[in-house]
């Protein structure tokens, strides 16, 4: 028998420690690279391969949530994603760990999309600017919290390359276990719950995409690209910035890429908590132009080097990533309705992962080709322009009507 714990926080805690797993190897990166004489190709291709898992979970894995129930989709997504974490302690090269990256990538588009309706559905109060600032406080905690973890342990326990994950794969042993002891409170009215897990069928991996009403269109689009450059800018941290960060501040290591990997997005959850109750309008105006003030940073510090100006890129880095997820997730809560939601925070999570794969997957390239500086200086320029663009569309933006649920 099922004992009666409460479901709300295990949901937060099992998102917490599933997108734990995601971002806990990015201050491994320069240990595999000298393990295995990695190019910086090769290591924005192993981390866009959790980014492809992810895409392809958010596509043809969306429909999952609306069919099977939140819950059964999150319990199978945090035993697929402990399963690719402790595989990850096995890899022995690029391909072998690229597999396992695309897994933790499935798992991690599952466990997103079934926890953020989750917490939407068991929030109790009906606000759903709390709901949508709790998915992404949780989202950046957890994301925060895997490099953080593995650069530690990758900085003083021995075997990094296996033992760093140790940490992950048994919190996930713990969120498996809580989430088969919770019982989900009765269905609102007006809502369906599926009564059983009907038949298995084609159109349950058909693509998920969504469009919301035509007259949110366009700040449907805005949120979704509020996402794609936040997630852009993040991942440009948590793939290179161990290789980048040798001739900004004089401190050198796994413990110290993964702290600043994780001060970004704790940082980042502070922004978040404290922007919750300003107008989403504002939010992310704020945040677009704090994108563009953090590339304008970084570039001019790949020629000044200052540990001084690297940490007001940080901080602005922190303050965009935290808006902008905020303004994106209110943004899609305020144009969806309960039947609808699923659909369109894939199609929103879809956006956002195509910024972390196309822009690094070229960076790495450029950087094979023309050096990691150049290259850095082109990917600031352009994605500075392109945020400072979306945040003069967003000036022009009609105010969105608070929804009534």
């Amino acid at each position: 028998m099922q004992s009666k714990w409460t479901p709300y926080p295990w949901v937060c805690f099992s998102m917490c420690v599933g997108v734990m797993g995601t971002a806990l190897a990015s201050p491994l990166y320069p240990l595999y690279q000298q393990a295995w004489g990695l190019q910086p190709s090769h290591i924005t291709q192993i981390f866009v391969a959790y980014m492809f898992g992810a895409l392809a979970s958010l596509l043809f894995l969306g429909r999952l949530t609306d069919r099977f129930g939140f819950m059964a989709v999150l319990r199978a997504g945090l035993i697929l994603m402990t399963l690719g974490v402790g595989s990850s302690a096995l890899a022995w090269d690029v391909p072998s760990f690229s597999v396992c990256r695309f897994v933790i990538g499935v798992a991690s588009g599952m466990i997103t999309t079934s926890a953020s309706v989750g917490m939407t559905r068991l929030n109790n109060k009906g606000d759903l600017q709390r709901a949508a600032a709790t998915t992404s406080l949780t989202i950046a905690f957890g994301f925060g919290l895997g490099p953080v973890v593995g650069g530690l342990m990758a900085q003083w326990v021995p075997a990094p390359l296996k033992t760093a994950y140790v940490p992950s794969l048994a919190l996930g042993l713990l969120a498996i276990y809580a989430l088969f002891q919770v019982r989900l409170p009765a269905q609102p009215a007006g809502t369906a719950a599926p009564a059983a897990a009907p038949r298995f069928s084609f159109r349950d991996v058909q693509p998920a995409l969504s469009q919301p009403r035509k007259p949110f269109l366009r700040h449907y689009a805005l949120g979704c690209m509020a996402a794609f450059s936040a997630f852009g800018m993040f991942s440009l941290f948590a793939s290179l910035a161990p290789s980048f960060m040798e001739h900004m501040v004089p401190w050198h290591g796994p413990a110290v890429s993964g702290l600043s990997i994780g001060i970004i997005l704790f940082l980042s959850a502070i922004v978040q908590l404290i922007a919750r109750p300003y107008a989403t309008k504002g939010v992310a105006i704020a945040g677009f132009f704090a994108l563009t003030a953090c590339n304008l940073l970084l570039l001019v510090n790949t020629f000044a080097g200052s540990p001084w100006l690297f940490a007001l890129c940080v901080a602005a880095t922190a303050a965009g990533h935290g808006m902008c997820n905020l303004a994106g997730m209110s943004i899609v809560n305020k144009v969806s309705k309960p039947a609808s939601r699923t659909g369109l925070l894939s199609t929103y999570l879809i956006v956002g992962y195509l910024g972390t794969i196309f822009p690094i997957l070229g960076l790495g390239w450029l950087s094979d080709a023309i050096g990691l500086t150049r290259a850095l200086v082109v990917f600031c320029i352009c994605l500075g322009l392109l945020t400072a663009f979306l945040g003069a569309l967003c000036i022009r933006a009609r105010v969105l009507p608070v929804p009534r649920q």
